[in-house]
């Protein structure tokens, strides 16, 4: 057992002493790829490509809550399985990254080209180098999400407690990708209809970010049924407010807050919360604008600031700051729950504000 692992075994959780943990086991996971590959005779680009998407950042939310769920739930078991599924999850967002970026065509990601456009950089001057690079990713993400199951096979459960992290994955993975398809349904369509922006967000971000990871960890603590709902009551709202964060970002970030583009959302035409606040409240040339600004495509940063000053003026911005508000005050709530260990609470709250920001 490794000083970080006894580390983690200890009474307070510390999420930077998590993601150093998982960032060693898949550093170690993909080096073992990288010359395998080699050994074989495969093309090293795909591991090189996909060990820079892994390890070039990202914040390991996933994998920090699904031990921040183990600990919660008590800590029983082994912090070396524990630490191993969570780099599991850390492997299939790689997936899910690799395939987002091509169904949203990002040229970027964390600040760096998105893996289609890496993979097409390597080709360049080779007559289709762009249709190889989003072909090559689509297998690259493929290979993610099998990396990813094998890292949970190897990671030494036993039996019942592998067949209930499986359980929590199977309806983590499906959620995600009805969520994702739920988002493709409605992406370049406006709409003021907050209802249809909350589940997509429910689903595609909410229970994958947040709820499903906290309950992996606590199946891997062996936790019983009054846990598993006090941390759904806990990461439902929360999930929910850290996707309501990312569509504030997505709108008003810049792309070294980001990642990405600047204003993406806004380009893409997702149906977010916050525009379907605006065109509930829009009117006259404002209206038209939101509802007319996907058939101008690619938006100038003229456009850009108009559609800011339009999702402020209209309170929409502010609008979204106050849902954002209710679910903090929801997921906090749900950390009085007699279901949840004494412990739970600390640890639970600590991951609060590193999800949404201080309360305002």
């Amino acid at each position: 057992m490794s000083g970080t692992t006894v580390g983690l075994a200890a009474r307070a959780f510390d999420s930077g002493r998590v993601r150093s943990a998982v960032d060693e086991r898949l550093a170690a996971f993909l080096d073992v790829k990288a010359r395998l590959a080699v050994a074989q005779g495969f093309p090293t680009e795909v591991t090189d490509v996909l060990r820079d998407l892994v390890l070039g950042g990202g914040k390991r939310i996933r994998p920090v809550l699904c031990v921040a769920g183990w600990c919660a739930a008590g800590r029983d078991g082994d912090a070396d399985a524990v630490l191993q599924v969570a780099a599991s999850l850390e492997m299939f967002h790689a997936f899910a990254l690799v395939h987002d970026d091509v169904m949203d065509r990002s040229a970027t990601r964390r600040g760096r080209p998105s893996a289609h456009e890496a993979i097409a950089a390597r080709h360049a001057g080779r007559p289709g180098a762009a249709r190889l690079g989003v072909d090559a990713a689509v297998l690259l993400g493929d290979l993610a999400l099998a990396w990813s199951d094998e890292l949970l096979h190897t990671a030494g459960l036993g039996g019942e407690r592998f067949a209930a992290a499986a359980g929590v994955l199977d309806g983590m993975r499906t959620e995600l990708m009805y969520g994702q398809y739920l988002d493709l349904l409605a992406t370049g369509r406006p709409s003021a209809d907050l209802e249809a922006a909350l589940r997509i967000a429910r689903f595609k971000s909410a229970k994958y970010t947040v709820e499903r990871p906290l309950q992996l960890g606590a199946v891997l603590a062996g936790a019983d049924g009054g846990v598993w709902a006090a941390l759904s009551a806990f990461g439902l709202p929360l999930g929910e407010a850290f996707q309501l964060r990312d569509d504030l970002l997505g709108a008003f970030g810049d792309s070294p807050e980001t990642g990405k583009p600047e204003a993406e959302d806004l380009r893409e035409g997702k149906h977010t919360a916050l525009l379907a606040l605006a065109l509930r409240r829009a009117t006259g040339a404002d209206r038209d604008l939101l509802t007319g600004l996907w058939q101008e495509m690619p938006l100038g940063p003229g456009q850009v600031a108009r559609i800011r000053a339009v999702l402020d003026g209209t309170g929409a911005r502010s609008g979204v700051e106050e849902l954002i508000e209710e679910r903090r005050c929801q997921a906090l709530q749900a950390l009085e729950d007699p279901g949840l260990p004494p412990a739970a609470g600390a640890v639970l709250r600590s991951v609060v504000s590193s999800l949404i920001g201080p309360a305002r």
